[in-house]
């Protein structure tokens, strides 16, 4: 998997304001033991000297850094899921020109850092799987991540564990309503990108969308070990955020169970179904058309109600 001869594929990087962490990323990720790579780059609109590293970095490593402007040669913010989606077009418009025959793409943040040993392990695994089910099929392998604070401490060993992440709900009809995958560890094949895109304006992040569809008509794969140091700081767009288990008194469980109060997330949720309905329904089976008509109940505005349409969901 080290040689010449192994399958191409392009690292997508979106960059804003990462100044900080970029060059301790990039270092992560030439020192790859994979070799056949591209770092496809766009900075986001950036005001801190991020632009700059990017084209420095691309002057030192022509043939592994590839650095992207956008089509009217702006510096318009699209945001993290909509960076990504540009670069994800990208690649596929110009396969050629990156020197890519069947593509593959991972995802990477700008202010982590990756085990050595990532492209390499995930690759292996992303061709296993399509040999077991066809590459023409759709696959996503992701992995588990350590995360560290700024300084790179240690805060917990297992993002999944840590976020309390049931990673063993991984059939369509749960990913529809609870997301498994973070971005930054995940590596698509290409019928997976040509059957997602483009990511509708109502999907929550690209990698939630991404894993739906991979769920729905090819195969999500966990590696569940961390590949990558997952940081957090003041500025992540996300973050990892530690799990605590609700209070058992009946009080607490009572108010909660008949509160009108919606959750927001949850509407989101719904919304983000109802869009990979509208998109994808004909070629659904019919227990995961039912399990995404009882996701969409979840945009009721009453909270006790929309909590009874979450509970069903989860059945599913």
């Amino acid at each position: 998997m080290t040689t010449s001869n192994a399958p191409a594929l392009a690292v997508l990087l979106p960059t804003y304001n990462g100044e900080k962490y970029l060059p301790e990323q990039l270092e992560s990720l030439l020192a790859q033991s994979y070799s056949n790579f591209q770092i496809v780059v766009r900075d986001d609109g950036s005001n801190d000297n991020s632009a700059e590293l990017l084209k420095q970095y691309a002057a030192e490593y022509p043939n592994r850094i590839h650095l992207v402007q956008s089509p009217d040669n702006s510096t318009t913010n699209l945001g993290a899921s909509g960076s990504f989606s540009f670069l994800m077009d990208y690649v596929l418009e110009n396969k050629a020109l990156l020197g890519l025959g069947k593509t593959y793409m991972m995802f990477c943040d700008q202010d982590d850092v990756w085990y050595p040993d990532k492209i390499e392990r995930q690759m292996q695994l992303m061709q296993q799987t399509e040999q077991q089910i066809g590459e023409s099929k759709p696959v996503l392998v992701h992995s588990d991540l350590r995360v560290v604070s700024e300084e790179q401490e240690l805060i917990a060993e297992s993002l999944a564990l840590y976020q309390g992440l049931e990673t063993e709900r991984n059939r369509f009809c749960n990913i529809a309503i609870s997301n498994l995958v973070t971005g930054c560890t995940a590596l698509i094949n290409e019928a997976l990108a040509r059957k997602a895109l483009p990511v509708s304006s109502d999907a929550i992040m690209h990698d939630w969308w991404l894993a739906m569809v991979a769920s729905a008509f090819g195969k999500l794969v966990f590696i569940n070990e961390p590949l990558v140091h997952y940081r957090q700081h003041g500025q992540n767009t996300i973050g990892a955020k530690e799990h605590h288990r609700a209070s058992p008194r009946r009080f607490d469980f009572l108010q909660r169970a008949f509160s009108l109060n919606s959750n927001v997330h949850l509407q989101e949720v719904a919304r983000q179904a109802t869009a990979f309905t509208e998109r994808f329904e004909i070629e659904l089976s019919a227990h995961d058309r039912a399990g995404l008509k009882q996701a969409a109940k979840m945009s009721n505005s009453i909270g006790f109600l929309q909590r009874i349409a979450y509970r069903r969901a989860r059945r599913y």
